[in-house]
């Protein structure tokens, strides 16, 4: 038997990973339910991505919009030290790029910086 601090991390740790399914997915409406009942914007999975980075790298630009719009920190950084921006940039997802340029996503963090992903995919033209 499991006590009940156990359940609610398993609990926890069951809602997560739907909810990085459905930013990966683009499943926006659903993700939002997540929201709505109190999933922090913000939860991170066990490499530290966030609903923001998965969504991104996989170019969900809708999604990726609704997590802005909702409050996502578009700087946090997993435990690769990868940018939301920077996988958008590596992935080719400039619709995406676009979206976390104009809300202030830091060029100048993470290994590699989206600088330096720009430079080497010849996408600087995206971060003006």
């Amino acid at each position: 038997m499991t006590n009940d601090s156990t359940l609610n991390e398993d609990q926890t740790a069951a809602v997560t990973a739907l909810a990085m399914d459905l930013a990966r997915e683009g499943k926006s409406a659903e993700l939002a339910e997540f929201l709505d009942h109190g999933l922090s914007v913000d939860v991170q999975d066990p490499e530290s991505n966030t609903l923001l980075m998965l969504a991104a790298y996989k170019g969900q630009a809708d999604t990726v919009a609704l997590l802005i719009d909702r409050g996502a920190n578009v700087d946090i950084r997993n435990a690769r030290d990868q940018s939301p921006i920077a996988g958008a940039l590596f992935k080719g997802e400039d619709a995406v790029v676009a979206l976390l340029v104009v809300a202030g996503a830091d060029l100048d963090a993470g290994t590699p910086s989206a600088r330096a992903a720009a430079a080497m995919f010849g996408r600087e033209h995206l971060l003006d």
